[in-house]
């Protein structure tokens, strides 16, 4: 089968590879489409990251570079393995990329992303999205129902920001700024509108700013490069500042924003991934008692992202802006979203 393959840094192959055995626990599956995601620009730009470098094994996959890439999958069930009696044939899915080790004080805990040994599917080993096929374990397949699979491929950036979302504590009637609007802020301001909060986007690309606005997802979308977005939320909040704050764009200059901007005693939470340290307003968050806090990927969120899209609070066909063949991968997927991402915001590969 043809798949995607980590080679090393600004080295990704298509290539020919054996197909994936099907083993008990497990479910066999027909990748219809794969989400190219800011995790795969960093490690092809910058990896390897999470991908295991060479000589160095994931502790829990036991592979190192190199590896398929693309964790944000959907698919058709061909094959289960024994001991699977829940799924059919057939049926429309997505998949939880983990792998963890189910032993440790924090999988014990149910906060399984936190796993010491915590690894990505489609980062890690154990296959990827960006091939014709994939097994899984049982554990990490998400039925999805009537949901179109091109639309599917987005529950696993939309479940990032629902995790998000409940690391904040956010509740209905509160103001929320999203300072960033790639796919994963759009994603987590469309959470956060279903979820009733008045949202604020800060955002520099036209397209995206644009996205914001026609899917409804932002209520208020400030340009940093015009508008004052400090004084605009002061304006919006009547003086009070936003309630809790997103980072979704791993710039320090919009972090500044963002503690500047958030009420005293309000919370800023860190989404994005960063490749370099950040400074913070250390002042500021003794002075206003700012909770700063992270957040990885997610856990136990995956239905709950399911449920807002089958319930109609989120609707995930307008963020899909372009749809592309494996072999196209590189020159139309990785160049036009990190060269000319102007143009697109979350872009499928149907391998």
């Amino acid at each position: 089968m043809k798949a995607a393959r980590f080679i090393g840094r600004k080295d990704i192959q298509i290539l020919q590879i054996p197909e994936p055995e099907l083993r008990p626990g497990a479910v066999a599956i027909d990748v219809a489409w794969c989400g190219i995601c800011g995790t795969d620009l960093h490690e092809y730009l910058e990896g390897p990251i999470f991908i295991p470098p060479k000589g160095h094994p994931h502790p829990l996959s036991h592979e190192e570079q190199p590896v398929t890439i693309g964790h944000e999958m959907s698919g058709t069930v061909t094959a289960l393995g024994d001991g699977v009696s829940d799924l059919t044939v057939g049926e429309a899915v997505v998949v939880e990329p983990y792998f963890v080790c189910g032993e440790c004080a924090q999988c014990q805990a149910g906060r399984y992303n936190l796993c010491v040994k915590m690894g990505f599917i489609g980062l890690c080993g154990g296959g990827g999205g960006l091939s014709e096929k994939i097994v899984v374990d049982r554990r990490w397949v998400h039925p999805v129902g009537n949901i179109p699979l091109d639309q599917a491929a987005l529950i696993e950036p939309l479940s990032v920001g629902h995790h998000a979302y409940k690391r904040s504590g956010a509740k209905a009637g509160q103001t929320a700024l999203v300072g960033g609007a790639g796919p994963i802020g759009l994603l987590l301001a469309a959470v956060l509108k279903a979820e009733g909060l008045t949202v604020i986007v800060s955002e520099l690309s036209e397209a995206r700013k644009a996205k914001a606005l026609s899917t409804g997802v932002a209520d208020y979308v400030l340009d940093p490069s015009k508008d004052d977005v400090v004084a605009r939320v002061g304006e919006i909040t009547n003086g009070l500042g936003a309630d809790v704050c997103f980072e979704c764009s791993s710039v320090n200059a919009v972090l500044d924003q963002l503690f500047a901007a958030v009420k005293p005693g309000g919370v800023i939470v860190i989404v994005s991934i960063w490749s370099k340290p950040a400074t913070i307003d250390v002042q500021a968050l003794v002075l206003k008692e700012i909770d700063l806090r992270g957040t990885i990927a997610y856990a136990n969120d995956h239905p709950a992202a399911i449920k807002l899209v089958q319930d109609g609070k989120v609707r995930l066909a307008p963020f899909i802006t372009g749809k592309i063949a494996l072999d196209e991968l590189v020159d139309k997927g990785f160049d036009t979203l990190i060269n000319h991402n102007e143009t697109a915001v979350k872009i499928l590969v149907h391998p």
